[in-house]
Order: structure tokens, then C-alpha cells, then sequence
């Protein structure tokens, strides 16, 4: 097996076993975050009725900063949280996306918390 299959493998093994344990529901969805080289994305999603509720990406017209970095990822979960308040999202489950709980992942998950969402 190759370095990046494996990579890959390990990736999808993690995140099936986050998965397992948690859930979204529409009072309390799940928040998905999924990090690429340069971008971050981020989803609530209610997994009982099987659909997205809102959505934001560095890639979005109103984010200014990079989301290569940590101070991206930071005002990124800013931005997430703002977008919930919007859609009337208070109380979330977070979903690491068999990423590590560090770096990007950790900053962005502080920035949610700061513009007040409740994990």
C-alpha cells in the first residue's frame, strides 16, 4: 500500500469510528468539519432528516482571511457560529472528520465557542 492510500485509509477509519458515536438531530445538529490543504468547509448537518441546515467555507464571498492558517480557521468558526445564531442553532454536536483535535480543527472549534455556540 502506498503512503497517501494509507494516509487516506487511516483518515476514513477515524471518521468512521467518530461517526459511530455521535449524531445530529434538528434541535441539536451535527457541526461537520472537513479541512483540505487550503480550505476549511463546515456543514450542520440533521442527520435524522438527512439534510444540511447551513453551511460556510474560506472559500465564501464574506470570509476575508486564509484558511490555510489557524487564525483563518479561528475566524472561520467565528463566521460558523454567526451563521447558526442565524438559523436559529444554539447547541451543537461537533464532528472532527477523523482529523486530530489540533491545529486548524481546535482553533476553528475555539471560534465556534466564542460566537457563542454551546458543544
Amino acid at each position: 500500500m502506498r503512503k497517501l492510500q494509507k494516509k487516506q485509509a487511516s483518515l476514513a477509519r477515524r471518521h468512521t469510528r467518530v461517526r459511530g458515536k455521535i449524531t445530529g438531530t434538528a434541535d441539536c445538529p451535527r457541526l461537520c468539519v472537513t479541512r483540505s490543504n487550503g480550505n476549511l468547509y463546515a456543514q450542520f448537518v440533521d442527520d435524522v432528516a438527512g439534510k444540511t441546515l447551513c453551511g460556510i467555507s474560506t472559500i465564501a464571498k464574506d470570509f476575508k482571511k486564509s484558511g490555510a492558517n489557524v487564525d483563518g480557521a479561528q475566524e472561520l468558526g467565528k463566521l460558523a457560529a454567526k451563521k447558526a445564531k442565524e438559523a436559529k442553532i444554539t447547541k451543537v454536536v461537533f464532528d472532527r472528520g477523523g482529523n486530530l483535535y489540533h491545529g486548524r480543527i481546535k482553533a476553528f472549534a475555539d471560534g465556534a465557542r466564542e460566537g457563542g455556540l454551546k458543544f
